[in-house]
């Protein structure tokens, strides 16, 4: 047997371990927020979505069997055709696609969906993993950062066509790998300062804002005094600048569809219509709050028998949770996600190539951003965007999509010594 193949000690598998156990604690909250009471089926019964999910499950573990026999240096190879062929599969979402809430995002084969935009993600990571895998590749030239950021605004582009602004937000997780490679931190400043100034905008009565914004303006130049003059122009223009950013923001927020612009209106005022657009914040709110310490107990949640939380098994799925486990086992699953993530950025740093190691913070990435906005939607720390709580949430198209991400990663990982050898 050739020593490329010996590799089964390398595998990661404590990683392996945490998968395992989310995917499972996932699929017995996926019975929870269908389980009716009176009309109790089991948790196997195919016509109900725990039993949908335990099919996804199953071919998860067929497609984790596949990655990890194929020949690691495949992905490497693969990795620009993958991103094409997805992003012909973006394109064509929108005229082909199946419409759902007003949305072409899925094809469908018989019974079950599958979302092209969920397998771009892991396909983008490989393209910028080898994109950015050259010698001479620096993110703190121009070039290379507009050729960085035009392979992770392409998906994004067509993703817009469906549309689905939740899903194409994700790839701006694309950034924190970025960071790690060396792009400026004067971008990130730069960045953050908009997210600031947005959300104010929004937060703050515009005309409040403008008072606030001019008197600072004058006090800055007026303190700087006449031999700093042109700093204080500087500074002036700038605060122009962001009020009239300020205003145009509101013109965008106006133009946006309705159902998008109740959900951040809902943000920063969560008791605006709690019987209409802030329903589902309010009642995942009340669940998760109702669990209390210990929780209900499982399939004892009333919130969920009820159905007040729509999207319960989907994107609220974490106050199925919440409600029935209490904050102890929301503790449990949110300790096993970071030490996930915590895991996978060790494993990155160890990498002997660029490849895997961007590779590998692209999963991070990806995996960390789906994590903190999914919680933080369902407690009203972020407006309802339809993101997947990853290995949680029902679906197949996020559970294959996650796995593929995950694990092509560790099969990269397992080896990380044959990579080096070849680099040699």
């Amino acid at each position: 047997m050739r020593q490329d193949d010996l590799y089964i000690n390398k595998i990661d598998w404590i990683s392996i371990s945490i998968y395992a156990i989310l995917v499972i604690i996932g699929w017995f909250n996926i019975y929870a927020a269908v389980y009716d009471e009176q009309a109790a089926k089991s948790i196997f019964d195919f016509s109900i979505n725990s039993g949908k999910q335990l099919v996804w499950i199953g071919t998860a573990v067929l497609l984790i069997i596949v990655i990890m026999v194929a020949d690691y240096r495949l992905y490497e190879n693969l990795a620009i055709p993958l991103y094409l062929i997805f992003l012909f599969f973006l394109l064509i979402t929108p005229f082909f696609g199946k419409e759902i809430n007003g949305q072409r995002a899925w094809f469908e084969i018989g019974a079950f969906r599958l979302q092209p935009a969920e397998f771009a993600k892991f396909a983008t990571a490989l393209a910028l993993a080898k994109f950015m895998e050259r010698t001479t590749f620096d993110l703190s030239q121009i070039k290379y950062q507009i050729q960085s950021l035009a392979i992770i605004m392409l998906p994004v582009a067509f993703i817009m066509l469906q549309p689905d602004t939740g899903t194409a937000m994700v790839y701006s997780a694309f950034f924190i790998m970025l960071y790690r490679e060396g792009m400026p931190v004067s971008y990130y400043a730069l960045g953050l300062s908009f997210v600031a100034i947005s959300l104010l905008s929004l937060a703050i009565e515009n005309n409040l804002y403008l008072a606030i914004g001019i008197v600072i303006i004058i006090s800055v130049i007026f303190l700087l005094g006449k031999k700093k003059l042109s700093r204080g122009i500087i500074l002036g223009v700038i605060g122009i600048v962001i009020i009239g950013y300020s205003y145009s923001l509101d013109y965008v927020v106006s133009k946006l569809p309705d159902h998008q612009q109740n959900r951040i209106m809902v943000l920063f005022n969560p008791d605006i219509d709690p019987l209409g657009v802030g329903w589902n914040v309010t009642q995942s709110k009340i669940a998760i709050g109702s669990g209390g310490f210990m929780g209900k107990g499982y399939l004892e949640g009333t919130q969920t028998k009820f159905d007040f939380v729509p999207e319960q098994h989907t994107d609220f799925i974490f106050c199925t949770l919440g409600e029935e486990f209490g904050w102890i086992g929301s503790l449990v699953v949110i300790t096993l996600f970071c030490a996930l993530l915590i895991r996978l950025v060790m494993l990155a740093e160890r990498q002997k190539n660029r490849f895997s190691r961007i590779y590998g913070y692209c999963v991070v990435s990806i995996l960390l951003f789906h994590f903190f906005i999914n919680i933080s939607m369902t407690i009203g720390l972020f407006p309802v965007v339809g993101i997947p709580l990853p290995f949680f949430s029902y679906g197949g198209s996020s559970l294959w999509s996650f796995t593929i991400l995950l694990f092509i990663f560790i099969k990269l990982d397992s080896h990380r010594i044959q990579q080096l050898n070849r680099m040699g």
